[in-house]
């Protein structure tokens, strides 16, 4: 692996040297541009528009617009002095629950090692973080830019996650379209429920695959044998009205034995469905009393009569 990044751990009086590498990889396929007429890749060029040259790194510095077309700028020294990068501190702030952070925060993982001398504080600071259940959350500064940080343990290693600042997630409210008030049939929220039962399993991360890389792949290698491939288009599927027929067939697509736990039939709600049953048998009764009907079974007559939501 590569290290990515150099320095230390603070918790208290206690300084942990580490080294810092990238837990992930990016397996996306990229593309370079090519000039369809002769082949060649196309580059990119910095080229100043009023100058109308092209600008070396040395000649370039940062600048912050304020106003329309204005800008201040700044020297790469100036903003350095701002950064705690040149501490090269992973400073712990705090040690808290990992169930307490939501997801939405987190970015990107490390992996940290022990740097120099620095094994004896590094496998303390691992046992006793691991023997805790706890994280810490940090302050750190890569390549000129802060962020919040979480330390937890991940088998034998001590692993990095960085995490977006409160004020850098959106709030829920801004995004467009969503109902004031959540209203569900409730037969359909029994029936959802329950196919969510089914589908339910312990996490296998080994079983989900990138299907559009390896079909890119497979694009790729028959290219390159000199194939004309031609990718049929998926069919759009068209919005389904009947929520409860599909529910329904979503059930049976899961082979869900009528006996089973959480069945349709052994897994009948107390609740509505039940009193629907019962009031649709006692109006029949009712209607037809002078040639009464053997009353049907629960839970197929609450499920068979409600087809359209």
């Amino acid at each position: 692996m590569h290290t990515v990044w150099k320095g230390a751990i603070s918790f208290g009086l206690v300084h942990v040297p580490v080294k810092m590498f990238s837990a992930t990889e990016d397996k996306d396929i990229s593309m370079r541009l090519i000039h369809r007429e002769c082949g060649s890749t196309v580059s990119y060029i910095r080229k100043c528009p009023t100058c109308d040259v092209e600008v070396d790194w040395n000649a370039i510095v940062k600048g912050y617009e304020y106003e329309k077309g204005r800008f201040v700028l700044f020297e790469k020294e100036e903003l350095e002095q701002l950064s705690d990068d040149a501490t090269k501190t992973i400073r712990i702030l705090d040690f808290v629950a990992l169930e307490e952070i939501d997801p939405i925060y987190f970015q990107k993982t490390y992996y940290l090692s022990p740097d120099q001398a620095g094994g004896n504080a590094y496998n303390l600071l691992l046992e006793a973080m691991r023997q805790s259940g706890r994280i810490g959350i940090a302050n750190i500064s890569i390549r000129s830019k802060s962020s919040l940080a979480a330390i937890r343990v991940i088998d034998d290693c001590l692993a990095m996650e960085t995490i977006f600042y409160p004020d850098e997630i959106r709030s829920v409210s801004q995004v467009p379209g969503l109902p004031e008030t959540v209203q569900v049939n409730e037969k359909e929220l029994t029936m959802a429920r329950m196919l969510i039962e089914q589908l339910t399993s312990a996490f296998e991360p080994e079983k989900y695959n990138d299907e559009y890389r390896a079909r890119l792949m497979d694009l790729i290698q028959h290219k390159i044998a000199g194939e004309d491939v031609r990718v049929a288009p998926e069919q759009q599927r068209t919005n389904v009205l009947d929520l409860m027929a599909a529910l329904q067939a979503s059930l049976e697509a899961v082979k869900l034995p009528p006996d089973a736990p959480g069945s349709l039939d052994s897994n009948q709600p107390a609740g509505k469905a039940d009193d629907d049953s019962q009031n649709d048998e006692a109006a029949k009764e009712t209607k037809n009393s002078k040639a009464p009907r053997p009353r049907k079974a629960k839970g197929k007559d609450s499920s068979s009569k409600e087809t359209v939501s």
